[in-house]
């Protein structure tokens, strides 16, 4: 079978494919006294094995898988050879968020990362987010297995017990080339001289406080100033070319290519930007890889770049540098990594394979495309995964609880990748399941309220729903890992209101992180983008009455208190959702709920304070740690099981469209 990546005797011909927009140094007389290649990749979220998905050869579509470590693994080394066989200076970097997302992260914490990713060559992780979802000795311990540093330029770590003495964890690296031949410089005061030297160095978010409360006590700054003072630190220094790794989301990304001066690229990650046009495979145009940026002295220019998430594609790039450390060209591209079989059907049984001579058309198709490659995986990295981490994993994913005819997809913010104005089917289901659940007679005695809707955040919600059985495990380990419990919340329909819209609002500059996007259950609303990538308006709001098939739907009411469940990171006003933090700062209502020794218990909610730009949530009574024994917090993940099992058999999406998003044109 035709590949374009198979061997390290087709690399030659693999690439010239890959990389062909790319000029030669010094086309047109442009002084590139130096070129670097870099491969990257971002947000991989512990996707170890494949990722199933699909794609539109010639407006076939064709189910396969893209991804997984064993892949990324083959074509990271058939770049690194590539590299060395041109004598080409190169680096592989990471953009962050290498934690969750998996059972496989579930079952082994950050242990299995840290092996699997120290396979892989890296030169240096951005530290991302989801880093922080453990704790910080967990993290600690990540930090000092894997052998590349994890870089943030913009944090201090000095009072927390965990990381003040971590060495690995580094604001910068500064390495040295003679052609392909890469050193470390360990001392910034002396440069070897006739070297091309290069400096990479982290910025993670600023408001990490808010968005990931397991912070400890480490201090996050301003990400502009901190960046501009480490460039100019640089200059000082002699180093003139500079590569910011960051965990920021590409929004956030062009912002500071657009108000620091002296960064040559920034490789990045957070907001899973798979960069590039890919409609000649049906999924849409996702932006510019490798936008030159200019820098505010309006005389450099910063090359951005991302490549997108779960460990499906991987990035590679050239950027040349004149004698002064400005780049004076910076080209490249995303790669979807697909395997060889393919399918008619999503799910993807022996006779939905397609025939021999359709597989032979996309193999073709496939071949004539510079964004997608059919990619072996890495044996012994296959290898590794089945016999160690597989067996541990696939005996904790329990029962099945309903048949998936077909596929159902999760994408976080409407139209993107190709999806419609209303967006992901799967989060519907999910917030539908946790109303289901918090009015079911158990949960009700336990609150005393009757709950009005649910509302979900997308980016608690981690994976598709794959066509053919669904087990307990695909909801608890994979689609919502991060084992929250639920929150029953009185609250103003104003502030849903303020809610929504601000969380839409902060989504709506291009290569923005959506996480934040709403969705809900019994809850619909319709939303118009009036200036595109800046500005819009909720049209309407309503709640649904009745029952999914006898619906009543009624307007939201400003003055109205609703009953609201919510999971209680969100409830608690965390990453944007600020309104429902300031609904509680003075007194609060809300109920949440955790299992106990085995029974459902409830914890009343007395307000929430800020402390050192974290929200931290006072109860009327002590609440248990979600590590103790006899514990189990995932009421998230319980709520949708039970509905699953109980109302949904055969799992299709709502008769119902809960988001209407009208973007501008």
């Amino acid at each position: 079978m035709l590949r374009k990546s198979l061997s390290a005797l087709a690399i030659s011909a693999a690439l010239s494919g890959c990389l062909s927009s790319i000029t030669t140094p010094n086309d047109n007389n442009i002084d590139n006294t130096f070129t670097l290649t870099i491969a990257h990749i971002n947000d991989t979220h512990s996707n170890f094995d494949p990722v199933q998905s699909s794609f539109k050869a010639n407006n076939t579509k064709v189910y396969n898988e893209f991804g997984g470590y064993p892949r990324l693994q083959t074509m990271a080394e058939d770049y690194k050879q590539q590299a060395q066989k041109n004598d080409d200076s190169f680096l592989f970097l990471h953009g962050g968020d290498a934690w969750q997302g998996s059972a496989y992260f579930k079952l082994n914490e950050g242990a299995m990362n840290a092996d699997l990713l120290s396979k892989m060559g890296l030169d240096a992780m951005a530290l991302g987010n989801h880093e922080f979802d453990l704790n910080n000795a967990k993290l600690n311990e990540f930090i000092d297995s894997v052998n590349f540093p994890v870089l943030a330029a913009n944090i201090d770590t000095s009072e927390d017990a965990d990381l003040r003495d971590q060495k690995n964890l580094m604001p910068y690296r500064v390495f040295a080339f003679d052609g392909n031949k890469k050193t470390i410089v360990k001392d910034i005061n002396h440069l070897p001289q006739g070297a091309d030297i290069v400096a990479v160095f982290g910025l993670a978010l600023e408001d990490m406080a808010n968005l990931s409360p397991n912070t400890g006590k480490v201090k996050f700054f301003n990400m502009v100033k901190s960046a501009q003072k480490t460039v100019d630190m640089f200059t000082e220094k002699g180093i003139h070319n500079v590569v910011a790794v960051t965990h920021v989301g590409n929004s956030k990304d062009i912002e500071i290519a657009s108000q620091v001066n002296g960064i040559d690229l920034i490789v990045g990650g957070h907001s899973h930007t798979l960069l590039g046009d890919f409609t000649n495979l049906g999924m849409g145009n996702n932006g510019m890889y490798a936008q030159q940026v200019i820098n505010p002295n309006n005389q450099n220019k910063t090359c951005v770049v991302q490549a997108g998430e779960y460990a499906q594609a991987i990035g590679r790039l050239q950027i040349s540098f004149d004698k002064n450390g400005h780049i004076t060209q910076c080209d490249g591209r995303n790669t979807l990594l697909s395997n060889d079989d393919f399918y008619y059907d999503a799910a993807r049984r022996e006779q939905d394979k397609f025939s021999d001579s359709d597989n032979q058309k996309v193999v073709n198709f496939i071949d004539k495309e510079e964004n997608i490659t059919i990619t072996d995986e890495n044996q012994q990295l296959r290898n590794l995964i089945d016999s160690k981490y597989k067996p541990e994993a696939e005996a904790a994913y329990g029962q099945v609880i309903a048949q998936v005819p077909v596929e159902l997809k999760h994408e976080r913010r409407p139209g993107d990748r190709g999806s419609d104005q209303h967006g992901s089917d799967v989060a519907p289901i999910i917030a539908e399941g946790q109303y289901y659940w918090a009015n079911t007679e158990e949960v009700r005695n336990v609150t005393g309220m009757k709950v009005d809707f649910a509302l979900i955040g997308a980016g608690g919600i981690r994976t598709n729903i794959e066509a053919g059985q669904y087990r307990e495990g695909s909801v608890a380990l994979e689609m919502l890992p991060f084992a929250n419990f639920l929150s029953v919340l009185p609250v103003s329909g104003a502030d849903i209101k303020a809610v929504i819209h601000g969380a839409i609002t902060a989504t709506l500059p291009e290569g923005s992180h959506a996480g934040k996007f709403p969705y809900g259950g019994h809850l619909r609303y319709s939303f118009t983008e009036t200036t595109l990538h800046e500005v819009g308006q909720l049209d309407s709001i309503e709640v649904m009455t009745g029952s999914e098939e006898d619906p009543i739907w009624t307007p939201l009411e400003d003055d109205r208190t609703y009953n609201v469940v919510i999971n209680n990171y969100n409830a608690t006003g965390n990453d944007g959702w600020t309104p429902l933090f300031k609904a509680q700062q003075t007194q609060s209502d809300r109920v949440d709920l955790m299992y106990v020794d085995g029974k459902l218990t409830g914890f009343k909610v007395k307000n929430i304070a800020e402390i050192d730009g974290k929200y931290q949530v006072n109860y009327h009574s002590s609440l248990p740690s979600c590590k103790d024994d006899n514990v189990r917090c995932n009421t998230d993940a319980q709520s949708v099981i039970d509905y699953i099992a109980n109302e949904k058999a055969t799992l299709t999406p709502l008769s119902y469209e809960v988001v209407t998003f009208n973007r501008a044109q």
